[in-house]
């Protein structure tokens, strides 16, 4: 199975007073890579400004642009057609000592760093420890721990925020996806295993009909090694399918957000996001 979809994610800023300049930073084009294939992207900018694109370290593709002209508002539309066609996950193929090798341990040291924004709290670390026990192998581990917080922490939006840290979620077991993103990234690097966080877009409706704009939003999940990378969506409880579309690769949200930048000229202002999906076939 595939898919093509199309994305319009639109998002910007009004600003209270209005901005003499601003300077930003977006990660909101889906990525190339053996299981998708980006047809056409476009970005507009409103107002029109100075541009520059490039790919940053973790490989996402990223448009620097500035604004030197007083604006009341910042528009950012980007449209995206992609092809998906997600692999059958095959068996495991890395054991509990494979991990502790310098080919794992030195090429994926930034993904087994386990910040305070995605560490574990002292309970959940207790159970995480008893399932490394239980797991014969770091796949089987790493699927009970995306099926535990799947089950423990209930989506419920504005639960948190974009700055808020995984411990927070846990504690009052509510939280989004990013947050159920970040408590799996720390219990996997909490054992040694190399995990990712990823973004992106899920398609609202699997059984979406052909042709029909459907209202989504950004998405987030994990990616754990297992000589290779291996997808998991723990917001959903399923590995990532033709549905996803990837568009940034990070150790945190902070390595992928959106839309990111600074202004002058005016103290407030106020975000605005959407986000249009439509099957294609």
């Amino acid at each position: 199975m595939s898919a093509s979809i199309r994305v319009v994610h639109r998002t910007g800023f009004t600003y209270a007073g209005g901005a003499t300049a601003s300077f930003n930073e977006i990660r909101m084009v889906p990525r190339s890579s053996h299981e998708q294939q980006v047809l056409h992207s476009r970005i507009d900018i409103t107002p029109v400004p100075w541009t520059y694109t490039y790919t940053d370290y973790w490989g996402t593709s990223v448009t620097a642009f500035e604004v030197f002209e007083r604006h009341e508002s910042l528009q950012v539309v980007a449209t995206s057609t992609v092809d998906v066609a997600r692999h059958t996950a095959p068996e495991p193929r890395l054991g509990w000592a494979d991990l502790t090798t310098r080919k794992v341990t030195d090429t994926h040291c930034e993904m087994l760093e386990v910040t305070d924004r995605v560490a574990p709290p002292p309970d959940l670390l207790v159970t995480v420890q008893r399932l490394r026990g239980e797991c014969a192998n770091p796949r089987e581990f790493a699927l009970a721990v995306v099926d535990l917080v799947h089950a423990q922490v209930q989506y419920v939006f504005g639960a948190t925020g974009v700055h808020s840290q995984a411990g927070q979620a846990w504690r009052q077991r509510s939280g989004v996806c990013q947050d159920m993103a970040h408590l799996v990234l720390g219990a996997l690097r909490s054992v040694g295993i190399p995990a990712r966080y990823m973004s992106g877009y899920l398609m609202p409706k699997r059984a979406s009909e052909p042709g029909v704009a459907y209202a989504g939003e950004s998405h987030a999940w994990v990616q754990f090694w297992d000589d290779g990378w291996v997808g998991a969506d723990p917001t959903n409880n399923v590995l990532p399918g033709d549905l996803h579309v990837e568009v940034a690769v990070g150790r945190d949200y902070q390595d992928v957000s959106p839309l990111r930048g600074i202004f002058t000229g005016s103290r407030t202002s106020d975000m605005f996001v959407s986000v249009e999906m439509t099957r294609l076939s």
